[in-house]
């Protein structure tokens, strides 16, 4: 089983979801990027998403966009977050770590170099905003012979004709976004999701992460009742952000602040089920 799959099991048998959570690779800047993603486990996050910077983010709002372009002016490359990814796995080989972005960094990386490469360093899966199933074999393909997931992307605007494409060829789990728009824009509604992750189970039995819209431990927690995971990252970033120096430096206390969010947002999503 892979990374994935052994911690999806393993909420399964606890009887709860889990928390997902993102920041942009190199922001604020390398060496307290890697100190944040070191201490996202211990502070609850059930699965790490990291960012792959890029210059033309277009799903994203304006705080994940001011992350990436942090993070570029540091001189984060695809390969430098590779290289992040090793890092980590140095102290941490269990828990699941996806990347989150755009193709175009990929394709010039070399899509079969891409999976080879991201799975020796300990990446597990990756999500590709701007890839839709009819054009992304040429990763797919390369990702299954390595054992990279491709992790797809369903939306609102995803009906009963267009998710049987959407769920075919993905591994992983599916990651639900539960608002049509960018990111950081507006919260996600409970009911609906919790509608669209019962409609997305008649086609795929593979988890359900949902993500877009959730900013409180409160938010999570309703998400947490329908889904199989919560992913919070605009208000993780944002954070981030208000403990920067005018400068664009990080603050002493930059890190811990942010642990400290993640750990409310664990405990709600945590605690969720509990209360039904």
């Amino acid at each position: 089983m892979s990374r994935i799959e052994q911690r999806f099991a393993a909420l399964r048998a606890e009887g709860r979801a889990g928390l997902v959570t993102y920041l942009t690779a190199g922001d604020p800047d390398p060496e307290t990027s890697t100190r944040l993603f070191a201490g996202l486990p211990a502070a609850g996050a059930d699965l790490v998403e990291i960012g792959m910077a890029f210059s033309d983010p277009m799903a994203d709002g304006p705080v994940i966009q001011e992350a990436g372009q942090r993070a570029l002016k540091q001189g984060i490359t695809l390969r430098r977050t590779l290289a992040l990814v090793r890092e980590l796995r140095r102290a941490d080989n269990a828990t699941p770590i996806v990347l989150m972005g755009y193709y175009n960094p990929i394709y010039r990386y070399g899509s079969k170099d891409f999976a080879r490469d991201a799975v020796a360093a300990g990446v597990d899966g990756v999500i590709v905003v701007d890839l839709p199933p009819e054009e992304d074999s040429e990763l797919t393909a390369p990702a299954r012979i390595s054992g990279l997931d491709v992790v797809r992307l369903a939306a609102p605007t995803s009906d009963d004709r267009r998710l049987p494409a959407i769920i075919e060829h993905a591994s992983g789990f599916i990651y639900y976004v539960a608002i049509a728009g960018i990111t950081g824009t507006r919260s996600a509604d409970a009911g609906e999701v919790a509608d669209a992750v019962a409609r997305l189970r008649r086609f795929t039995d593979l988890p359900i992460a949902v993500g877009f819209g959730i900013r409180t431990p409160e938010q999570a927690a309703a998400v947490a009742r329908a889904a199989d995971a919560a992913v919070v990252g605009t208000a993780l970033v944002q954070r981030l952000a208000f403990n920067l120096n005018p400068a664009g430096t990080a603050r002493p206390g930059l890190v811990d602040a942010v642990l400290s969010d993640v750990r409310p947002l664990a405990a709600g999503v945590c605690a969720a089920r509990k209360q039904i």
